[in-house]
């Protein structure tokens, strides 16, 4: 069984921007490896000559509409963004969530 160290889940944790205290780490490290101790078991059932599959009904490839507006519900660009907290250029401004935090 592999075995997470706190120094595996503390690099997690900061590649998922989480802020772990010590005690906290150490209880998700712990965690951790009892989700994979739980998930030990579907390693009995690896079947070597199966064929992996991509969705259950096999040959589905693409069932989603094409993507094209429709023009009888489509807003346009000065409708859509009348509500929008900030905009520019046509487009909605958000907080930046990485970075300075400045809006982009």
């Amino acid at each position: 069984m592999a075995v997470l160290t706190e120094d595996d889940v503390r690099a997690i944790a900061d590649y998922a921007t989480i802020a772990l205290d010590e005690t906290e780490l150490t209880a998700m490290t712990s965690y951790l490896n009892d989700a994979v101790a739980m998930l030990e078991p579907i390693l009995d059932y690896a079947a070597e000559d199966v064929e992996p599959t991509f969705h259950p009904d096999g040959g589905i490839a693409n069932v989603m509409r094409p993507d094209q507006a429709d023009e009888g519900r489509a807003l346009g660009i000065d409708e859509a963004l009348s509500n929008a907290a900030s905009a520019r250029d046509g487009q909605f401004r958000v907080p930046s969530i990485m970075g300075d935090g400045g809006e982009r």
